[in-house]
């Protein structure tokens, strides 16, 4: 790859990472184009250097936002396959997630966003679900694989409602209550 190529994928990296944060921090439509470009330090006409259209950004935004939690663990030296359902819910239903959505994830700062957006997001959300749901349904006990995917779904939609529950909570005690209460539920379902 030649040194302009390289230097625009840089580029394009940097607006889809500064996005994404944004994205979660803000909702989808709580910032523009033109001040997206100028955060990421750059002119809103470069844009479309980079992306067809707005949406396609959404897009790719999402999908860096759901694809950070494994960069992060990766990062810290932990292997997903072996984290416990108490090590996910320690790591998801905490105060530092609630109190940093630009850093945590989509579906805890952008689910009724998402349900609003284009076919494109929705369709990287679904894989997200999907994937989320599998790790889940590895780490919960029961019966069959039935009843260990029906808690996985419970787990992580009480894990994404909590998370965002707390977030709108003004009251700090009662914050933290939830995100304790939830915390311990998903914990548990390896029982």
């Amino acid at each position: 790859m030649g040194r302009s190529q390289l230097e625009k994928q840089k580029t394009h990296e940097k607006i889809v990472e500064t996005a994404s944060k944004r994205l979660r921090e803000a909702g989808l439509d709580g910032i523009g184009v033109a001040d997206l470009m100028k955060e990421a330090g750059l002119t809103v006409g470069g844009f479309y250097k980079h992306f067809a259209s707005r949406d396609d950004l959404v897009a790719e935004a999402i999908q860096s936002a759901f694809d950070s939690w494994g960069r992060k663990l990766e990062a810290e030296g932990v292997n997903p396959a072996k984290m416990t359902a108490a090590d996910i819910a320690d790591r998801y239903v905490s105060v530092y997630h609630r109190d940093n959505p630009g850093e945590g994830c989509p579906f805890a700062a952008l689910t009724s966003d998402i349900s609003r957006s284009g076919e494109k997001a929705r369709a990287i959300a679904t894989d997200g679900l999907k994937r989320n749901f599998e790790a889940l349904v590895s780490k919960a006990a029961g019966a069959d694989e039935g009843e260990r995917r029906r808690k996985a779904i419970m787990a992580f939609a009480m894990m994404a409602g909590g998370v965002g529950l707390a977030r709108i909570s003004s009251d700090k005690q009662l914050s933290t209550e939830i995100l304790e209460t939830v915390r311990d539920f998903v914990a548990g379902i390896d029982k």
